[in-house]
């Protein structure tokens, strides 16, 4: 039977992490189904969901395999792995909803990313996707702080409260938050 894992590793980054991991979903006859990795502060992170057949009765099932080869990779490599299974469904995509994509831009500093996803997940508003970046800015070499998030907003939910909101947070954080797509 085909299962489904989401496996997640990460480490100091360095040349053959991606190989290392990949041999892991190789080696124990997996398929790579999508994946997201990135450089953090020198340190390479990884997510993947990953598809694989169990070998039936009698055999050691998928799980387990994929569980000491997480913990091996450990001890020799130095990459923390974990891996856990997911449903077989993959979910087919809400209709009750539809796709934007928020931007955020200003000086670096505590709590943007907390009050952000707050004021989304207390409306309903679902986080697909979420990206950010802290980067000197050319100007003054202060801290500009970027962030860009998918969103996913209820149909029944009215734009304006929206705007209102996270423009009532702008002005509190003193950031820009501008949003794109869905049908205005």
């Amino acid at each position: 039977m085909r299962k489904r894992f989401i496996m997640t590793a990460f480490g100091k980054d360095r040349l053959g992490f991606v190989a290392e991991v990949a041999r892991v979903i190789y080696e124990n006859g997996c398929s790579l189904e999508d994946s997201t990795m990135t450089n953090l502060s020198d340190e390479f992170a990884m997510i993947f969901l990953v598809e694989g057949e169990d070998a039936g009765s009698g055999a050691e099932p998928l799980l387990n395999c994929l569980e000491r080869e997480c913990r091996r990779l450990e001890m020799e490599r130095g990459i923390s792995a974990f891996v856990r299974p997911i449903s077989r469904s993959g979910g087919s995509p809400r209709k009750d909803v539809t796709p934007y994509t928020l931007h955020v831009e200003g000086l670096d500093q505590a709590g943007i990313v907390y009050k952000i996803s707050r004021f989304l997940a207390d409306n309903e508003i679902n986080i697909t996707h979420f990206e950010s970046k802290s980067l000197p800015s050319p100007q003054t070499g202060a801290a500009l702080y970027t962030i860009r998030l998918d969103i996913e907003v209820p149909k029944n939910l009215g734009l304006e409260k929206i705007d209102e909101g996270l423009s009532d947070i702008g002005a509190t954080l003193n950031v820009d938050i501008t949003i794109d797509g869905g049908h205005r």
